[in-house]
């Protein structure tokens, strides 16, 4: 089976010299910059990795203009401590990478990576690749436009081993099942209207939780300490979801005369109260066994034992946990990286564990691995093609480097 496989890499197992890139990431609302080294015996390191985000007060999101004119401030201090981080020039470096786009949520929206092209948001999109085009011009280096879902992926793979997983992409703009075969990520299943992370994230806006450090990890928090399990659509179709009715269903509760924003009954009432840890607990209960839900039946599908949580809500330790019981009871482990804590964690089941490093948010090392293995086998973008686009989906990239 497809997934049983240890694939091998059309790239030569090593080199005569080392090569060197420098991804940029600024697709949403964090700009990050990291350079990664491929080695003569053919080893892969990290050689730094600086994000920068920006954070909007609680109760609102961030707006493409405000996120642009963030990433225009801090990119060039990014770039400068990243390179002084790595101790390379850029004169060592073989290639630039960018986000060139990524997929958002439905069919209509698609994503590609080393500077971000796409998906993405279009102005801060453009501002990286801005940014990237000037470095490449001023420095004479080639640039490489990369998927950002791609970029995910082969990071993930690089740090956790997993060598031909069944991919959960989950974050604030993509929910995707995905599995590789003929040099392409197939996508398998995903989300059929908003994303898994949008509809946290909007949710922690209604109930006004803080932005900081992000309303997913909030929301996370808040939901350890609910104790009521609310009915809320469960909406799954073969490996596909639909998650805007979820939503809109949350969001009813706190229009419900038993809510309680404070989560503190009044001296009327009794213990039927509906408080924000609930709606939260509930929401994450819910979204989470639809993904457990699709990611199994895609694993059935191709024979693989193996899962791989990206994107951003992969942080989410439920999800892991949630997942890590599935694959448990069919024989098989997840990996997954949370950044939050500074590494990835690697579950071989639900149970144990071991501690590698970090990169699950979105960050500019997993930019630049994707884009130099690209590079390597032979792809760069033209300046004149040094384009971002927000409907570039991850099967529309033809993987190289894998066979």
């Amino acid at each position: 089976m497809p997934g049983q496989l240890r694939r091998k890499t059309p790239l030569p197992t090593s080199a005569e010299r080392p090569y060197f890139a420098l991804g940029l990431e600024g697709s949403a609302n964090k700009f990050g910059a990291g350079v990664i080294k491929h080695s003569e015996d053919g080893s892969t390191s990290v050689l730094s990795n600086i994000r920068h985000t920006y954070i909007t007060p609680p109760g609102e999101g961030f707006q493409p203009r405000d996120t642009a004119l963030h990433h225009r401030e801090w990119a060039l201090k990014i770039i400068r401590q990243c390179l002084v981080q790595a101790g390379v020039s850029i004169h060592d470096l073989d290639c630039i990478c960018y986000t060139k786009g990524k997929s958002f949520g439905f069919h209509l929206f698609k994503g590609f990576l080393t500077v971000p092209k796409g998906p993405g948001m279009g102005a801060p999109l453009q501002s990286v690749a801005m940014v990237a085009r000037m470095l490449a011009l001023m420095f004479d280096k080639p640039l490489v436009g990369v998927n950002h879902c791609v970029g995910h992926i082969e990071m993930g793979r690089e740090i956790t081993g997993a060598q031909n997983p069944v991919v959960l992409y989950v974050s604030g703009g993509n929910t995707q099942v995905i599995a590789y075969s003929r040099q392409c990520y197939r996508i398998f299943g995903e989300t059929l209207d908003i994303a898994v992370g949008n509809c946290l994230d909007r949710f922690a806006r209604v109930i006004d939780l803080s932005n900081d450090p992000s309303p997913g990890y909030n929301i996370e928090q808040e939901a350890k300490r609910g104790k009521r399990l609310l009915p809320l659509p469960y909406a799954t179709k073969g490996m596909d979801v639909s998650l805007s009715g979820i939503l809109t269903s949350v969001e009813a509760y706190t229009m419900d005369k038993r809510f309680r924003r404070d989560g503190k009954p009044l001296e009327d009432d009794n213990d039927n109260i509906i408080t924000p840890a609930d709606l939260c607990f509930s929401l994450q209960e819910t979204v989470f066994a639809m993904l457990v839900e699709i990611t199994e039946r895609a694993m059935a599908h191709i024979g693989s034992k193996e899962i791989l949580i990206v994107g951003g809500v992969g942080c989410n330790e439920r999800l892991q946990y949630m997942m890590g019981v599935m694959a448990k009871e069919r024989g098989g482990q997840v990996f997954a990286t949370d950044e939050r804590y500074s590494r990835t964690r690697i579950f071989m089941s639900y149970e144990k564990l071991s501690d590698v490093t970090r990169f699950c948010i979105d960050n500019g090392i997993m930019i630049a691995q994707a884009g130099l293995l690209g590079f390597r086998m032979g792809q760069t973008t033209p300046l004149a093609k040094s384009t971002c686009t927000q409907r570039f989906r991850t099967d529309e990239v033809r993987v190289t480097w894998r066979v």
